[in-house]
């Protein structure tokens, strides 16, 4: 069973849709008993990353996520602020994240950017794919909706899946043996995040 972590944070029912739509069973759920028998798990994010760090601290269940992902080995996907978890630290809060994946959250740095850009990104981008994953099948092409003032950096660049531009280039989806993140929505991604989730319960 795939478990959308319900930890008072997310957009949980638009997921369940999605994924209820390419047929793909799954359960909202913040019992630890439920994530010890799954064989998935998608951990959203929305927000400022200090209150989703806080209400995942306080719901109690990090130690039995961490044991699926580093001990059994399952699959973990982070939505949008949940893939910015993974990393050591964020600019938006002073909390420590999660440490799961070597690299830092920080704010769109406006001197870096080609030509001056709305801040948040809110809206459709095309993105690049930076190495094979199955989690990319039957997506040659595609664009996904995008809504934040933050993004990840890497300090491994083999971790990179999937880049974005908006002023510059930037990462939007990580790959790190069975842990995988994504920036953007694709709960709200049309076809696009159809086929992604698809993907991640089909292949994994």
């Amino acid at each position: 069973m795939l478990i959308i972590v319900d930890y008072g944070v997310g957009n949980l029912a638009s997921i369940q849709n999605m994924l209820k739509k390419a047929g793909i069973p799954s359960l909202i759920s913040g019992r630890k008993a439920d994530i010890a028998a799954c064989s998935k798990i998608m951990l959203p994010g929305m927000g400022a990353f200090n209150s989703c760090m806080e209400k995942f601290g306080q719901s109690g269940l990090r130690n039995i996520i961490e044991k699926k992902a580093f001990e059994e080995k399952i699959p973990v996907m982070g939505i949008c602020v949940g893939l910015q978890m993974f990393m050591r630290s964020s600019e938006e809060g002073n909390l420590p994240g999660l440490g799961w994946i070597k690299g830092e959250t920080i704010r769109f740095r406006e001197e870096r950017m080609m030509e001056r850009q709305k801040i948040p990104n809110m809206g459709w981008l095309d993105v690049q794919f930076k190495k094979p994953s199955p989690l990319l099948d039957g997506l040659a092409e595609a664009r996904f909706y995008f809504a934040h003032s933050y993004h990840i950096i890497l300090d491994e660049p083999g971790d990179e899946l999937i880049s974005a531009t908006y002023g510059y280039d930037y990462s939007v989806g990580i790959e790190h043996e069975n842990i995988l993140g994504v920036q953007f929505h694709p709960e709200k991604s049309h076809r696009f995040g159809l086929q992604l989730l698809k993907n991640f319960a089909s292949f994994y």
